[in-house]
């Protein structure tokens, strides 16, 4: 019998707390997942049951139209070439996480890349729905809601 693989698919960039509960719970919801740490070092006890997969860059995620790419530390140096290296592919989604009331320092590292700003404008944040969250798990639950509403066309939230 031949394993079918999900054409959903999240990639979460940078080993954190919230990418370890997205790559759990995003299983949960039928996302294949896969795990990208450029910085082997930063791994903690790998393999763990959380994710598919672990790769060290997007090139070997296989990103497709059907992938969500969720970047998970906004104070990584990588930021700015890992997310250019996420818009030049046909990935569906690509965010990153921070909090909404200051500029993310991806605008900054991406323009400094010589990035159109209409590509930095591809880049989601905030991302996910706005619940309160405050815990790495409530996080990625509300980030995972608003990844399924934007795949299902919906606004998210109560507004039906």
């Amino acid at each position: 019998m031949e394993t079918v693989l999900s054409p959903r698919h999240l990639v979460a960039v940078f080993e954190s707390p919230v990418a370890e509960a997205l790559l759990r719970l995003g299983i949960e919801v039928g996302f294949r997942c896969t795990l990208v740490e450029p910085d082997p070092t930063r791994l903690q006890g790998l393999p763990r049951p959380h994710g598919d997969a672990f790769v060290g860059d997007l090139a070997a995620a296989g990103v497709t139209g059907h992938t969500d790419i969720v970047v998970t530390d906004h104070h990584r140096g990588e930021i700015g070439e890992v997310l250019k290296e996420a818009l030049a592919t046909d990935a569906r989604w690509i965010g990153i996480m921070g909090n909404p009331k200051h500029e993310g320092p991806h605008v900054a590292a991406l323009k400094e890349l010589g990035v159109p700003d209409e590509s930095v404008a591809r880049v989601h944040r905030p991302i996910g729905l706005n619940i309160g969250s405050r815990t790495p798990a409530e996080i990625a639950l509300a980030t995972l809601a608003g990844l399924i509403a934007h795949r299902n066309d919906r606004a998210g939230g109560f507004a039906f």
